[in-house]
């Protein structure tokens, strides 16, 4: 089958080395990958999709193909908002950071506060503030974003990312930032390595993938220095750079036995 890999024009270069595995890995099983940026005015026609990109819009446009598509487009949607996302996993009743949307600097009870943009990813558009003159500069800046303020938990930038395959988990880092950094990001130099999910952990997890009826995710906890964890964010799309780094495994591999096995077995089942 002939398949759309769709991504932001900037991340086709940045994220170069996974789309070459990746389509080595899709001609194992029989099918094949046109890489197409999301702002391209003419999206041509394929037998499935595996949407790369951070763009709700679009992927809510191309799900009106009725074609399988990976990840559906409201995983899309509420990945990328992390208000809709915390308040997702809330339903669930799993634990997760206290948050709130805010409008003024008015609205920040307590500090410090960790503020965010629902769209950011990859440690922009977050940052940790001590006082009401910090964090004013951050709103100003950001005036015209949905705006969200998380109390502030001493993990000692420390999180854990589950990498999710529909509803079994293939692997799971542990993220420590850097120096002077609450941040935990991989990418903003933190380093990482294997965590292995206790059973309430694995249950929290599918419980959250089962819900969303995802495909591929990461979903992001803080790790609390007693053990135990809350929820902070899901990642559509999910970098792998991190689960390589502690596994040495390609995981373009897995992805495509995952996106074939769905193709294959349950074609009709997959048309949205």
């Amino acid at each position: 089958m002939n398949g759309l890999l769709i991504y932001e024009l900037k991340e086709i270069k940045r994220n170069s080395s996974f789309i070459e595995r990746l389509i080595i890995a899709a001609e194992r099983f029989g099918h094949t990958f046109t890489v197409i940026d999301d702002q391209n005015s003419s999206i041509p026609e394929a037998d499935f999709i595996f949407f790369r990109a951070r763009n709700p819009k679009l992927s809510k446009q191309l799900e009106e193909r009725n074609l399988p598509m990976f990840n559906r487009a409201e995983v899309n949607v509420i990945a990328n908002d992390k208000y809709k996302a915390i308040q997702l996993v809330q339903l669930l009743g799993i634990p997760s950071v206290p948050t709130r949307k805010i409008k003024t600097i008015f609205d920040i009870r307590d500090y410090p506060v960790v503020l965010k943009t629902v769209d950011g990813h990859g440690g922009t558009q977050v940052e940790l503030f001590q006082s009401e003159e910090q964090a004013k500069v951050f709103i100003e800046e950001h005036s015209s974003k949905t705006i969200i303020a998380q109390t502030y938990i001493e993990t000692n930038a420390t999180d854990v990312r589950v990498f999710m395959l529909g509803t079994e988990v293939i692997g799971a880092v542990k993220r420590i930032g850097a120096v002077d950094s609450f941040k935990s990001n991989f990418t903003l130099g933190g380093t990482v390595k294997a965590y292995s999910l206790n059973s309430q952990q694995l249950a929290d997890v599918k419980k959250i993938a089962t819900a969303l009826k995802s495909d591929y995710i990461g979903i992001d906890f803080l790790l609390l220095p007693d053990g135990n964890w809350l929820f902070n964010e899901i990642e559509d799309p999910v970098g792998a750079r991190s689960y390589y780094a502690t596994t040495k495994k390609d995981i373009t591999i897995p992805i495509m036995d995952y996106i074939n096995k769905k193709l294959t077995e349950n074609p009709d089942q997959m048309r949205v």
